[in-house]
Order: structure tokens, then C-alpha cells, then sequence
């Protein structure tokens, strides 16, 4: 949602706000009527925006947040010009995503006090709170910034506190880190890192267990050594495809050759150990993409003719999700989430539409998105098997169908 603030907020702004407010039934007071005064219209508006959203992303589901953040995140960069900005913009929200209120100093403490020794007054970007005890320690650089030299004033921080955990980022890469080699010292590596541009389901598994209402201290402690050698040896595993060793090479070369390695057979068994690699890895993708395209035609159901139409299949190629299109289904979700499971709700993308699916049932569409070209429009399914068009201004539009979109989920339950 974009606002612009003028000598006071905006009338149709603060009236949408108001309708998303009663559709999903959050608990806030309406905007005061000093919401019209120019001195305090800023704060006051923003305030309630905010504590709308942290409402709104309660009610959606956590994975769905954080890929319809992450969808954001590349948008907002080319604004982004300081430090400052990035914290507000990028970070911010993030540490909001995982449940805790920026704007209360006993869950978010910014510029929080981590004295190191005769030296006085340092301060850690932010210290997430519980008990009013850190729990984690935030470090925050600019997005454009290389992380690498920056972790040694963490370092410094980490061992002044009582938190367990250390958080280094720059609002696009994510690094946590803990004390597993030495306790209460922190170590040289992360244990967890992710980008939040092209964050993966299992790292939004780990991730989530460090929400306010999942964080356990014992649970991902326990998790920690594991989740930082695998990804070590992700990383180790990764290098030797591109660039085998001499010693990755002479273990397979030794298992296979028949005779002495010398370096002459090291260097033949160089490029074959690669491509060994290379055609073990497309041969694993080719079985998973024919399994999943058996099983796709196991479960397509036939259309007939009175069943409700859906865009044929068509080559994968020339099919191209767009990021509002996955923004508009994240929407979706989080609203129909309320009447069912929200892994029940499918997308199924084509050249001429964008179909939300109810059960992945080519049978049972929501709504058909078209977003593609200038003319934005949405057409949600209804009664004797029609579907009601209507055109969109932006994506955020689709909120104010939150009851068609229900009715028409309803035609399947």
C-alpha cells in the first residue's frame, strides 16, 4: 500500500483502511478525528498503518507473509539511498514478520547498550527482547553493503549480553549466528543464512522458529550445529561440482581405477568427475519432473461440458508467472484462509490467465487473474457456472472482493 502524505491523510486512503479493517474483523479503534489536523495527521496515520498490518499478517499465514515480502523487497531497493532507510523499509518489517512489535521497547529495544569493557556508550542496532532479556541481537547495514567484514562488530557485542543469538544483515541477506564452538563467544560462521529474494521453503521452516509465538531457545540450539555443518557441506558439495579437487578427484579415482592415480590419471579424471557430477544431477531432475508430471495426469480430470472452463495446459516455456501475479495469490490466500486450509488453494498459470484453483481441480476455479497487460482485470467464479468480471487498479484491489471470493470458494464446499 503506497500513502501519500499531504496536509492531511488522504480521505479514500483512510476509508480503505477502515473496510480492510471490518472485512477481516481486526480489533482496532477507527482513526481519531484529529486525524485531520496537519501536525499530527503523519504520526497518528502511520501508527494505525502499522498496527493494522502487523493485524493483517497474524491472520495470514507465515510463509505466505514472507514470500509476499520478499516479492517486495527488490521494488523498494532503488529508493533505498541510506542505512536508515534500509533498517525502516527492509528491516523493520521483517523483525515485525516474525512477531514482534518494533514500536514496543519490551519486545524491541533499538539502540540497545552493549558496553565492551572500559569502553562505554556501544550500542547494537537492535536487541529483540523476552523477559526483558536480549534474546537476539541485530546488526544492520546498508542492502547494498557486503556483510563479510561486519561480522567482527557483532562479535564484539555478542559476548557483553545474555542473547544466544546474533543477527547480521543488510536487509536482503540474512545471517545468524550463535556460540557453538565456544559458549557465550560467538562464532566466526553463521548457522543459518538466507537471501530474502530467493528464500526457500525449508529456510522458511527454519526461520519460523525463530517467530515470537515459536521461538524456544533449547529447540533451536539443539537444531543449530546440524543446520550449520549441512549447509557447510551444501556449500562444500557445490564448489566440487564447479571445481573438483585434487582430493574430491583421487577418492573416485582410486574407487574406479584400476591401477596406480598418478597425476596424469588425476588430470584425466578431472573433467569426467565433473561431468559425472553434472549428469548425476540433470538425471535426478529428470526422474522428479517425470514423477510429478505422472502424478499431474493421474489427477486431471477430464472436462465436460458443463464443467467450469479452464485455460488448457500449454508448452511451460511460454508460460511466465509475474510477481503480481504471485502477489495477487498470496492475497487470495490470506483471505480464503479463513474457511479453509490454505494449501487447499492452488495456482495454475497459462498463456491467457493466471487460475486460482480450489484442490489444484481444474474443475473447481476461484477466480481468473489478468494482470499481464495494461487493462488489469479479475474474474471470479459465481453461480450457474459465470464468472463476474471486474478491473483492478493494483493488486490490493482484490481485498475489497474478499466476500465474491468467499462465495465462490463457498460454490465448492
Amino acid at each position: 500500500m503506497v500513502f501519500y502524505y499531504s496536509k492531511r491523510p488522504d480521505r479514500g486512503f483512510c476509508r480503505l483502511l477502515r473496510s480492510f479493517k471490518n472485512r477481516f474483523e481486526i480489533k482496532l479503534e477507527d482513526l481519531p478525528e484529529s486525524c485531520d489536523k496537519k501536525d499530527k495527521s503523519n504520526l497518528i496515520v502511520k501508527n494505525y498503518l502499522l498496527n493494522f498490518c502487523t493485524q493483517i499478517y497474524i491472520t495470514m499465514d507465515f510463509k505466505d507473509a514472507i514470500l509476499q515480502f520478499a516479492s517486495r523487497v527488490e521494488k523498494l531497493c532503488p529508493q533505498i539511498q541510506t542505512e536508515e532507510a534500509t533498517k525502516n523499509a527492509l528491516i523493520m518489517p521483517f523483525i515485525q514478520l516474525l512477531g514482534y512489535d518494533v514500536f514496543n521497547p519490551f519486545e524491541v529495544s533499538p539502540e540497545f547498550i552493549a558496553d565492551i569493557g572500559i569502553k562505554k556508550g556501544e550500542k547494537v542496532d537492535y536487541a529483540i527482547l523476552k523477559d526483558d532479556k536480549p534474546i537476539i541481537l541485530v546488526e544492520c547495514k546498508h542492502f547494498k553493503e557486503n556483510l563479510d567484514p561486519h561480522n567482527s562488530q557483532l562479535f564484539r557485542y555478542f559476548h557483553t549480553t545474555e542473547a544466544k543469538f546474533g543477527l547480521l544483515t543488510n536487509g536482503i541477506t540474512f545471517r545468524f549466528y550463535t556460540d557453538l564452538v565456544s559458549p557465550n563467544k560467538m562464532d566466526e560462521k553463521p548457522f543459518f543464512e538466507f537471501k530474502i529474494t530467493e528464500i526457500k521453503d525449508n529456510e522458511i521452516a527454519e526461520l519460523k522458529k525463530f517467530h515470537k509465538s515459536y521461538f524456544d531457545l533449547e529447540s533451536i540450539s539443539n537444531t543449530a550445529s546440524e543446520l550449520k555443518f549441512l549447509n557447510e557441506i551444501k556449500t562444500l558439495l557445490a564448489n566440487e561440482m564447479i571445481s573438483p579437487s585434487e582430493d574430491f578427484v583421487r577418492y573416485f579415482a582410486k574407487k574406479t581405477y584400476p591401477s596406480v592415480v598418478t597425476a596424469k590419471v588425476l588430470e584425466q579424471f578431472t573433467p569426467i568427475t565433473k561431468k559425472a557430477f553434472n549428469l548425476l544431477m540433470n538425471d535426478t531432475i529428470n526422474d522428479r519432473l517425470k514423477t510429478a508430471l505422472h502424478a499431474e495426469v493421474q489427477n486431471e480430470e477430464p472436462l465436460t461440458s458443463d464443467s467450469v472452463a479452464v485455460e488448457p495446459s500449454v508448452e511451460k516455456s511460454l508460460v511466465i508467472t509475474t510477481e503480481e501475479e504471485k502477489e495477487a495469490y498470496f492475497i487470495i490466500k490470506s483471505i480464503l484462509r479463513q474457511k479453509v486450509d490454505v494449501k487447499r488453494i492452488a495456482m495454475r498459470d497459462a498463456q491467457s490467465y493466471c487460475a486460482i484453483l480450489f484442490d489444484d481441480n481444474n474443475r473447481k476455479a476461484i477466480c481468473r487473474l489478468n494482470l499481464d497487460g495494461k487493462k488489469k482485470t479479475i474474474e471470479v467464479a459465481a453461480a450457474d457456472k459465470k464468472f463476474i468480471k471486474t478491473e483492478l487498479q493494483s493488486v490490493d484491489d482484490i481485498y475489497t472482493l474478499a466476500d465474491s471470493l468467499n462465495e465462490a470458494l463457498a460454490l465448492y464446499l
